[in-house]
């Protein structure tokens, strides 16, 4: 069987009793570094372009990072050239450190320098690969051979900055597949690496710890990462860094109890573009800070220009349902969701905590606006539809209506399949509710007030043949519900009856709504207008002609019974 589990083994997890990281909380944001421009740009299929890097690189400053990668110039010429540009035409803000990569090789630290002659302040991140796997099957050494290769390298960063004391210079180190190695070995590269270049006496240094590979779940990450902050010498001097990638779909989550674990830096990239599955994602892992009150230092607000630059420089498509960043990441369309957003926010008071349904962050925080957020097909409900009409149309409808009304909405989008826009929805309610027929036109009332109760005189139909009713009622509905009954032989009863006031900006100031049991039937009905009378007549006329029959009322005779 080609699909079978038994050839993997279970990765073995750090026996550790005295873990501490469960119960820390994070309260301020890590350093970060964007990788995007050597992690992310070698991991694509199109390398970018010196327009692209540039066109990147000045969004990440934009955005408020200190610390980008740029690229791996002893391995790459583009790489080499862009590093001289930014040098040369002096693109790097002064409070930027540009990094650059380099493996601990000689001929490779030595171009590395050369990329960098020059700038202002720089960081020099050499590697070399330490896992049981790379020493056994790649490189064919044992621990020391693998030490030396990295203490060799260490000594050559420090030696060639000594060079340069122009620039100020911070050296990092990453036992690359740190998570493929015994945690006793890295504690001793680390060790014979900062020994070199003694952080104890005043040089910056960065320890990278990099899940190369994710090859476990995230809290064996984060117990790695509190064994090694436990047990590596000079800890205090050092900045501990951690490098995730998204192997096993959990490299935000590694990178976060990483640092409850005592990481003091992360590297990442805009939306996780990276070797095989991704890297971290710097914009989720920010933005999970900002939603718990943290300030992430960054500057998200313009998502929508992050991702229309990301997906110009990597020509990749950002997915739909991108956490915070997804054009479909805040819409709703299940009926429950729906209802319980707009129920929220019609409750919220300016000013207070944000605490709304299903929405973790204000969507505006990041550039969106509530249009995006409710959006209406076949699985969408009454609250759903409801919101729709009040945000784009202020009309405010009651929950019977906005029960059978959704139903309309729902048989449209079942029929049509897709999304339905708001110009649908108002288009179906006023066919279904607003439309009035010719015949059944408010032109007039006079509403006469006695002892006896209301005196309606109605008069209503085409303009050029109009029909006078009279009735009587306690009120002016059931007063006007008598003329009806009076001239079609019929049985009025009114089941639901709202009106509401509608806000500035609208032709109408009244909107009234009606539910009938005529005969037997079941009719309903809305009515725009400058006032609740005039709105309330007119749904009832409206709501009768559906039973009645639309141009029946200029040409009823009296006294004839309507066969319903």
């Amino acid at each position: 069987m080609a699909f079978d589990y038994r050839k993997y083994a279970a990765f073995k997890p750090v026996r550790k009793t005295d873990r501490r990281w469960p119960d820390q909380v994070i309260e301020k944001a890590p350093t970060w570094c964007a990788v995007d421009l050597r992690d992310g740009n070698q991991a694509l299929v199109k390398p970018m372009t010196v327009a692209q890097k540039q066109r990147l690189f000045d969004l990440l400053v934009k955005l408020g990072f200190k610390e980008i990668e740029i690229g791996f110039p002893s391995a790459s010429q583009p790489d080499f050239d862009f590093c001289r540009k930014l040098i040369d035409e002096g693109r790097i803000p002064d409070d930027v450190k540009i990094q650059v990569l380099t493996q601990a090789r000689p001929e490779l630290i030595e171009r590395t320098y050369e990329a960098l002659k020059g700038v202002k302040q720089a960081i020099v991140h050499v590697y070399n690969s330490t896992s049981t796997v790379q020493r056994e099957q790649v490189f064919g050494l044992d621990r020391a051979g693998i030490r030396e290769i990295a203490v060799k390298g260490a000594i050559q960063v420090r030696d060639l900055a000594a060079k340069a004391p122009e620039t100020e210079w911070t050296f990092q180190y990453s036992p690359e597949s740190f998570t493929g190695t015994e945690l006793d070995f890295a504690a001793e590269v680390v060790d014979a690496v900062t020994e070199v270049w003694r952080p104890d006496q005043g040089q910056p240094v960065i320890i990278n710890l990099p899940a190369t590979v994710e090859m476990a779940t995230p809290n064996v990450f984060a117990d790695q990462i509190e064994w090694i902050c436990d047990n590596i010498q000079r800890r205090e001097h050092l900045s501990i860094s951690v490098h995730t990638h998204n192997d096993r779909g959990c490299a935000v989550a590694a990178a976060e109890l990483a640092v409850m674990a005592g990481a003091d830096r992360v590297e990442g990239t805009l939306m996780g573009n990276g070797e095989r599955t991704g890297n971290m994602d710097l914009v989720t892992m920010a933005m999970n800070l900002y939603s718990q009150g943290v300030d992430p230092t960054l500057d998200l607000s313009g998502m929508s220009e992050i991702t229309e630059v990301v997906e110009a420089c990597t020509e990749i498509s950002t997915h739909p349902r991108h956490p915070y960043a997804g054009e479909l990441v805040f819409t709703a369309f299940s009926g429950s969701h729906q209802d319980a957003i707009r129920k929220c926010l019609a409750r919220r008071t300016e000013g207070e905590a944000w605490n709304v349904a299903y929405l973790p962050i204000d969507p505006f925080d990041v550039g969106r606006r509530y249009e995006e957020v409710v959006r209406i097909n076949s699985q969408s409900g009454k609250g759903g539809v409801a919101y729709v009409l009040e945000r784009d149309y202020n009309i405010s409808l009651p929950r019977w209506l906005q029960i059978e009304f959704s139903k309309t909405v729902q048989r449209e989008a079942e029929t049509n399949g897709g999304e339905i826009d708001s110009l649908t929805i108002h288009r179906l309610f006023e066919e279904r509710y607003l439309k009035v027929h010719q015949d059944w036109e408010l032109r007039g009332y006079d509403l006469h007030r006695d002892a006896n109760g209301v005196r309606a005189d109605v008069t209503v139909g085409a303009e050029v043949e109009p029909v006078t009713l009279q009735g009587h009622g306690l009120g002016a509905v059931e007063a006007v519900s008598d003329a009806l009954e009076q001239r079609f032989g019929i049985a009025i009863a009114v089941e639901a009856y709202d009106e509401f006031a509608l806000g500035e900006g609208t032709n109408a100031n009244a909107l009234a709504c009606i539910r009938l049991m005529v005969n037997e039937t079941h009719c309903s009905a809305a009515a725009l207008a400058e006032d609740t009378t005039s709105a309330t007549l007119q749904a009832l006329f409206s709501a009768v002609a559906q039973v009645v029959g639309a141009s029946r009322t200029a040409k009823q005779s009296d006294g004839e019974a309507v066969e319903v």
